[in-house]
């Protein structure tokens, strides 16, 4: 379907960089990311953990390398990931020149916080010669002791500050292929942080809400923080950090950016909270059908509302809609249009077949593979 003009949102202009064949930043989509939680020297774990992210559409995975074993790993995880793998390195230089040799395509690394100048060169040389990029992530939970001395506690410009010093150290070692991060749990600040970072320098930001919480409180805390800054412009990739199995990160996150019209991925459900008026048990019909959905990554919209007050309206603005009708019998729409009537009897298998259609159609002009059929 057509997005209207109100719908726009003006991205901010930046810089654009590479997280392996990932481009991140100018006028590259948003990417969505998650990490692993697995020990990553459990190399088959870790690796099957991997997959199950890329197959819920995450763009990039990032491990967490704190020894030796988990940074020589990498090697093998790489030779099996098709998302690029993101080292994530806290304080141990080495660790990070391993990965780069292992086959990172991004360290997560503060500079300044990896010891003296020859060091933080040594990083940047690997960095270089084995094409790696950098994410510097600042996080309002570990900021430099000087810093909290002289602000007095974690603010937005401690946060913008501790960036963009982080920022010249590889500046003045003349590397620029690297996005910031400034994370915070407390929306207000992260928000804040975000905005300043955005006026002050042209990098390429990873949005996250850091430590927002269990799978419901945490998707609600983050789409409030990313919504408001998305919706402004900023941001070029995101991370929703949940307590919560990581794959329902990637899911949250291609919500959030579906919300926005920024970026589709599978099917968007429309469909109405339910009521005394419902001609059939929609919630329950909803459920079934985002699960029997799931394997669909052909973007699409289907509305399923119960009864006729909203929706013939709605079903003219998705590919597929389905309104509850009068003994047992509903209206289905194709395209927006009236096109046939069905009984209660197999609704959800119904409509799944005919999602299954159209996303093999439009498939088809893409010249993409046809989409294998839901297990019933």
């Amino acid at each position: 379907m057509s997005i209207r003009p109100y719908r726009d949102i003006q991205r901010r202009k930046c810089r654009k960089i590479y997280i392996g064949k990932v481009p991140v930043g100018g006028d590259a989509p948003i990417t969505v990311q998650s990490m692993t939680n697995t020990v990553t020297s459990d190399v088959q774990t870790t690796i099957a953990q991997v997959k199950a992210l890329e197959q819920a559409g995450a763009d990039i995975v990032r491990v967490s390398c704190p020894d030796q074993d988990s940074a020589l790993a990498l090697k093998e995880i790489v030779r099996h990931a098709t998302a690029p793998i993101v080292a994530d390195i806290h304080f141990h230089y080495k660790r990070a020149i391993e990965a780069a040799e292992s086959g990172a395509a991004c360290l997560r690394i503060n500079p300044g916080n990896i010891g003296s100048p020859a060091r933080v060169r040594e990083v940047i040389k690997a960095a270089k010669d084995h094409g790696c990029s950098m994410r510097i992530g600042v996080n309002a939970g570990s900021l430099e002791r000087d810093l909290l001395e002289r602000y007095g506690e974690p603010c937005p410009e401690a946060l913008v500050e501790s960036a963009l010093n982080h920022a010249k150290i590889l500046e003045d070692n003349d590397f620029f292929e690297f996005k910031i991060s400034c994370k915070a749990s407390d929306v207000f600040l992260a928000v804040a942080a975000y905005q300043q970072l955005a006026e002050a320098c042209d990098y390429p930001l990873h949005l996250g809400i850091t430590e927002a919480g269990g799978l419901r409180s945490g998707t609600v805390k983050s789409s409030i923080g990313l919504g408001m800054l998305l919706w402004s412009g900023i941001g070029d990739t995101i991370r929703i950090s949940l307590s919560a199995d990581p794959v329902e990160e990637v899911k949250a996150g291609f919500e959030i950016l579906k919300s926005l019209n920024l970026r589709r991925r599978g099917v968007t459900v429309i469909s109405c909270p339910s009521c005394a008026r419902q001609q059939f048990e929609v919630i329950k019909t909803v459920e079934r059908l985002e699960e029997r959905l799931a394997h669909i990554t052909t973007p699409l919209t289907v509305s399923v509302i119960g009864c006729v007050v909203n929706g013939p309206g709605e079903a003219r603005e998705t590919d597929i809609g389905f309104t509850g009708g009068g003994n047992g019998t509903h209206q289905v729409y194709i395209n927006g249009l009236t096109d046939h009537r069905l009984k209660d009897a197999n609704i959800v298998d119904h409509l799944v077949e005919l999602v299954e259609k159209k996303a093999a159609e439009v498939e088809a002009r893409r010249g993409a593979p046809k989409p294998a059929p839901t297990p019933v």
